[in-house]
C-alpha cells in the first residue's frame, strides 16, 4: 500500500468521522450519512490496498 493511498484512506475515514459527528451534534441525519459513506468509501479503499498488497507477495 503506498503511502499516498494510506493518507487519501485515512483522509476519508476522518473526514467521514467529523460529519457524522457533526450531523449528530446538529441532529442532520443526511449529514450523518455522508460522514457514514465517506468512513465506508476509506474502508474500502483500505480493504482494496491490502488485496493488491497480498497478490504483490
Amino acid at each position: 500500500m503506498s503511502a499516498e493511498d494510506k493518507i487519501k484512506a485515512a483522509a476519508d475515514k476522518v473526514t467521514g468521522k467529523a460529519k457524522e459527528t457533526a450531523g449528530k451534534a446538529t441532529d442532520d441525519e443526511k449529514l450523518q450519512a455522508e460522514g457514514k459513506a465517506d468512513q465506508a468509501k476509506g474502508h474500502l479503499r483500505d480493504a482494496a490496498e491490502n488485496v493488491k498488497d497480498a497478490f504483490k507477495d
